[in-house]
Parts: structure tokens; sequence; C-alpha cells
């Protein structure tokens, strides 16, 4: 994707970052702690630091700043897919501290750090998604809706503000790329009766690019190596290596160069 390796100056805060992640990661990994408390107590410390403890202790604070204290547990809080019928409360409610502290860390002035973010935000999608590969790189403010129903391949990059609405399923191949701004769903509503949902399959290929601002709609699939232009709206599915762009998103060429991973010509 033409990025190049960051490394921390200062050998101190890498110590530190590389502390946080692994202390993190162990808590993660041990089924006899409590998420909704590893999250409260994490973004008390991130908010707060050396204080966080305190906070959390206080009682004669105001009515604003217990509000405060109390949303950092995700038990006092309520995210839009809790809303929605098709929920699986077994497979949300466990990720839910997790997605809350994703949300809250990137709002943080720590989560404003994209080379701590994407070492954070890998490590919780790996126990969030449905499936998380190997090097994928999330940038901020990336949401979704249940996390149980995506899956993402290896070395792909997913950038600020991308929604992945996965209330039906979505698929991602290896090395794809969405760019700022893109939505992808997977649930359609009938035009008669906004409360008659359903719910589909929307798959990205292996080296798909989503461009800025797209959209890709419900039970659609982008096949190997295509495309989406800036605010493309993908309504049908695309063949692989065919360029689309437009509402709705049309074919205005097909690449006549060998896939930069699998070798075969468009």
């Amino acid at each position: 994707m033409g990025y190049r390796k960051i490394e921390i100056e200062d050998r101190e805060a890498a110590k530190a970052f590389d502390g946080f992640l692994e202390e993190l990661g162990q808590k993660l990994e041990d089924p006899k702690v409590d998420r909704n408390e590893l999250c409260r107590k994490t973004l008390a410390d991130l908010y707060f630091g050396p204080l966080g403890s305190q906070v959390l202790a206080a009682s004669g604070a105001s009515c604003a700043a217990r509000t405060l204290v109390a949303s950092f547990d995700p038990r006092n809080v309520t995210l839009e897919p809790e809303y929605y019928e098709d929920l699986d409360p077994e497979k949300y409610y466990v990720r839910k501290p997790l997605i809350w502290l994703w949300t809250m860390f990137d709002r943080s002035p720590v989560g404003q750090s994209a080379h701590l973010g994407h070492r954070l935000r890998r490590l919780l999608a790996k126990h969030i998604f449905k499936k998380c590969g190997e090097n994928v790189k999330l940038w901020h403010m990336v949401e979704f809706s249940y996390g149980y129903n995506l899956s993402v391949g290896d070395n792909v990059v997913i950038h600020r503000g991308v929604l992945l609405d996965d209330r039906g399923e979505i698929v991602i191949g290896n090395n794809a790329s969405i760019s700022d701004w893109a939505n992808v769903y997977s649930h359609s509503h009938n035009i008669h009766d906004i409360n008659d949902v359903t719910l589909g399959k929307t798959v990205i290929g292996d080296d798909v690019r989503v461009t800025y601002h797209a959209t890709v709609l419900s039970g659609t699939e982008l096949g190997h190596d295509s495309m989406v232009g800036t605010v493309g709206v993908v309504t049908k599915s695309i063949p692989p290596h065919h360029v689309n762009v437009g509402i709705p998103a049309k074919t205005i060429v097909k690449k006549k160069r060998d896939c930069p991973h699998c070798g075969k010509v468009g």
C-alpha cells in the first residue's frame, strides 16, 4: 500500500506503548477477566492518567463529572446496534466492552497516535471480528455494527471514517483497501415497510479498492482486483478487474495489467 515503517524515538514511550498492549492482550486472553471492568478501568487511565483510579472512586463530583465517569463503563451506555431486532445477544455482549473501548480510545488524545492505534485496533479486532487476518491496518473512526459478522483478510487497509455495516455479513479479502468515508452495507429495507429488513452477504474480493466516499450496497460482490471510483454507489456485483464509477456504479474500463499479487492478466 506504499506505507513506510514508523518507529517511536522516545524509548521510554515505546516501552510504555508495548507494555500497555502486552498487558491488555494478556487480559483479553484470560476468561476470568471481566471485560466491562477492563474497559472501564482502561478508559479511566487513558483519559485521566495516574488519577484514573481516584476518578472512578470519586463520589462528590458534579452530575456532569459523574456522567462522564459512568460512561466509561459499557454497561451504562447503549449503542445503535442494540436497537436492532436481529442482534445476537450471546455474540454481541461479549464483544460490546471491546467495541466501546475501541470507540472511546479513538476519541481520546492517545487515540490520535496512528502508531499505537493501528496496533490496539488490530488487537481488539482479533477478539471482535469473525476473522481478522495478519497485518491489518485500521485507521481512526472505523465503525461496524456487530463485529461478529465481519471477516477481514491479510494486509487489508481500512481508512478513516469507514462504516462496515455487518448486520448481515461482510467478507473482505486479502490486500483490499477501503478509502476514507466509504460505506459498506449488508442489510436493506423494503421500500414499502422500513421495518422489513433483509440481511445479505457483501463480498469485497482480494486486491479490491473501494475509494473515497464510495458506497457498496448489500448483497453485492466486488470481484478480484476490481475498483470502485470516488462517490460511486455499487448496486450490482462487479466482475474481476473491472473499474466502476458513478451512481449507480458502472464499468468504464477493464484493467489490462498483471495483478500485483496473483500475476494474472486482467
